[in-house]
């Protein structure tokens, strides 16, 4: 066989081989950009840094963390969703992708436009006002909301989130006309909440155990189906006479549709490996994020739940984009 014929070969199989190792895995020496839909500092900034972390220490792998805030997690969606397929970027995902598109026209579905790598933590929910507020329970804040309709406001990371339409159905299943006021992210709204800006965020955990711990908010109630274990005293908005209310938030992690699937199962390797370790699980439960991988089917299986389950809430609301 002539010599250019045996070097073709010889490359054509090694390009075969190099295609199949890389995928396999999942271009590891390549930096993955994690694309979240809120401004640095808060819950799911924390989230993905421990987890670049974790696999930067244990799988040598870079991750960067790209802040897209603002439309309602839109922004971050469209651009992952647009993104190539290589496993180069990747989207934290959540309720709030589930809610967008039923409300308004966007460019992406969040079932069809991504491929589902793991549903990684729950995120409890704290209603809190300030600390120096005359309101020490949920019944002292509905009573005055009652007596002074629309006087009262309370701020949630939105529009469209699922923090806001937890607020619009509180609103609704107690009676109570409360102004609502929107924020690129917890921590504004947050910081809102300390100047005095407006009088009750509804907003996670993580973001509000702080300043709850040193006394600069007070925490009426959980939007949980139990109490969280950091603040033991404080009893649900179910607890405190809304039977069966509750509100869940959720972060998960997918990337842009038709990213071959050696690269989605790494990627689940990884993150479920990552999610599940104890050095990581103890970090963010100290932050109020409480593991819970759900990965490939699974998770698609949840994202649809949640579609429907949305679909039937937004219009029961009668809520408009």
């Amino acid at each position: 066989m002539p010599i250019f014929r045996i070097v073709a070969l010889c490359a054509w199989f090694g390009v075969g081989l190099a295609f199949a190792s890389g995928a396999a895995q999942a271009e590891a020496a390549r930096t993955i950009k994690i694309v979240i839909s809120v401004p640095p500092g808060g819950t799911i900034d924390l989230l993905v840094r421990v987890l670049a972390d974790y696999l930067g220490r244990t799988r040598g792998q870079t991750i960067v963390v790209e802040s897209r805030p603002g439309a309602g997690s839109i922004i971050a969606a469209e651009t992952v969703a647009r993104a190539a397929p290589d496993g180069a970027t990747l989207l934290v995902n959540s309720n709030g992708q589930m809610i967008s598109p039923i409300l308004r026209k966007v460019n992406f579905d969040p079932r069809t436009s991504f491929e589902p790598i793991c549903f990684l933590v729950d995120s409890p929910q704290v209603l809190v006002v300030n600390g120096k507020s005359p309101f020490h329970t949920l019944g002292d804040f509905v009573d005055a909301a009652r007596a002074k309709p629309g006087e009262f406001s309370i701020s949630t990371v939105g529009p469209n989130t699922t923090q806001h339409i937890a607020v619009e159905r509180f609103k609704r299943v107690a009676g109570v006309d409360l102004t609502y006021v929107p924020y690129t992210g917890g921590a504004p709204a947050i910081n809102a909440l300390l100047g005095g800006h407006v009088t009750a965020v509804l907003q996670n955990y993580s973001e509000l155990g702080e300043p709850v711990k040193a006394g600069a908010l007070r925490a009426l109630a959980t939007s949980t189906r139990e109490r969280i274990p950091p603040l033991p005293n404080v009893p649900t908005i179910a607890e405190s006479g809304y039977k069966d209310f509750f509100a869940e938030v959720w972060f998960g992690l997918v990337a842009p549709a038709k990213t071959p699937s050696p690269i989605i199962a790494q990627y689940i390797d990884w993150f479920k490996t990552a999610i599940e370790a104890p050095e990581v699980k103890s970090k963010l439960v100290a932050h109020g994020l409480y593991p819970n991988p759900r990965c490939g089917d699974d998770f698609a299986a949840h994202i649809q739940r949640q579609v429907d389950e949305f679909t039937r809430v937004i219009a029961a609301l009668k809520l408009k984009g």
